[in-house]
């Protein structure tokens, strides 16, 4: 007894996608794209990217918040002795993030988002120490070393994990596949 004719329509029809898709796939691997980092509006040179492409077939890894290490262990916890200014968490940071990602076998150069949580720093009347960040920052994004900029927030918070704390950095990035 043969099936419906609607049944074989299905059966027919499920057949043809799942070879267009399998087709696609193979068609995009074979000529695998770039990221792509969309420059900021009106020239402007600030160092991030106003938008990040991602192609498809490119793993994209969602990286964890990094916090710093203690600047002082031995200093009383929770002050500017214990963990340093906003410019020396960021840098502690980053070092902590490059150690993650050199594990990964990854780079600053494949983040392509980026999401930076600074407490207002006392020093600065609550305010966030977004200089002190920047020039943490730039000396791991945008230098002729390593040119790729990801797209970034930048926020204030009320507080991080740990009193005294002033920096948490939160990275996405890409991956090709080979």
């Amino acid at each position: 007894m043969s099936p419906p004719p609607r049944s074989r329509f299905f059966r027919q029809l499920l057949q043809l996608t799942s070879a267009g898709i399998c087709t696609a796939l193979l068609a995009h691997n074979a000529h695998p794209t770039e990221v792509v980092r969309h420059s900021l509006l009106g020239g402007s040179k600030f160092p991030i990217a106003r938008a990040v492409e991602v192609p498809a077939g490119t793993t994209i890894i969602f990286h964890s918040g990094i916090t710093p290490a203690p600047l002082d262990p031995k200093a009383p916890a929770g002050t500017a002795a214990y963990w340093g200014d906003t410019k020396t968490q960021a840098l502690s940071a980053f070092a902590r993030i490059k150690e993650s990602l050199d594990q990964l076998q990854l780079g600053f150069g494949d983040v392509v988002a980026m999401t930076v949580y600074l407490v207002g720093d006392p020093a600065k009347g609550g305010r966030m120490d977004f200089e002190g960040f920047m020039a943490a920052y730039s000396q791991f994004f945008g230098t002729a070393q390593q040119p790729h900029l990801p797209a970034r927030s930048t926020v204030q918070v009320a507080g991080l994990v740990q009193p005294g704390m002033l920096v948490e950095i939160e990275v996405q990035l890409a991956k090709p596949q080979k």
